[in-house]
């Protein structure tokens, strides 16, 4: 427990002095509070722009408390979920660039431990941005759209942020073995292949943890069905990357670019 302890301080450390715990809980505060806001402002704006004559944003309905934070999801499903794997590709990719996992590999100590405390510390800063972007989210469409089924909101934000974790944590094993944009562009093409095969092939895929972001959306606005078996998929996924990373880093410390 010592030895995950110090390297999880240690990843809580860098992540600090990158900046990581200002920009991306930065972005993802933003990206929440954009949603409801543009939607509330949206006939104003198209108004505005000259483009659209006055009686037809007047034809402009505003959507439901919950469709919003359904659609908000989809922000963080782009530019959210990107930041936060650009965020950590290096995590594992650039310490055997660098040599510092040859480094550490020399003294008797398992990798496991470093890889488990990678990923709590990807998981620590991804729950607080989500957690911090959905809230805000929540906030301006409470104030601004009408009210909302908090039960509804932590359900789906719970599924999504389960849907988040299993995609970043694809960076670990990936980082062991390809250079960090490499191990990013694999884990993001993962993701949205198994989202596409889950939306064409629903029956053949019932299983896809790919299938998690469209069932929070789903849960938001009160229609979910069981999603146990894509839960219980991408906490396996999660697992199992981390006990291959682990292994990878201890056959391969070194970046052939090193």
């Amino acid at each position: 427990m010592k030895p995950f302890w110090i390297y999880y301080q240690k990843e809580m450390l860098e992540a600090s002095r990158t900046y990581k715990w200002i920009w991306v809980p930065a972005v993802f505060l933003l990206l929440g509070i954009m949603q409801p806001v543009s939607t509330y402002y949206l006939p104003e704006i198209l108004t505005m722009s000259g483009e659209v004559p006055p009686e037809a944003a007047a034809l402009f309905t505003i959507p439901s408390a919950d469709s919003v934070m359904a659609s908000t999801l989809s922000q963080f499903s782009t530019i959210g979920l990107l930041v936060l794997v650009l965020a950590w590709m290096n995590t594992v990719a650039g310490e055997r660039a660098t040599g510092t996992a040859e480094l550490v590999l020399t003294r008797t100590v398992s990798t496991l431990p470093m890889m488990g405390a990678k990923w709590a510390a990807m998981m620590t800063l991804m729950l607080v941005s989500f957690a911090l972007g959905l809230a805000g989210a929540a906030y301006y469409t409470h104030q601004l759209i009408g009210p909302l089924e908090w039960g509804a909101v932590a359900s789906g934000g719970l599924l999504y942020a389960v849907w988040l974790a299993w995609i970043v944590t694809l960076v670990l094993p990936l980082g062991a073995v390809l250079r960090g944009p490499a191990a990013a562009f694999i884990s993001l093409g993962t993701a949205a292949a198994l989202s596409l095969l889950s939306g064409l092939l629903p029956s053949r895929f019932q299983w896809s943890p790919g299938r998690l972001s469209s069932m929070a959306a789903e849960w938001m606005l009160g229609a979910g069905a069981g999603a146990w078996a894509p839960v219980i998929a991408a906490l396996l996924i999660m697992l199992l990357s981390i006990i291959a990373a682990a292994g990878l880093l201890r056959r391969s410390p070194l970046s052939p670019q090193s």
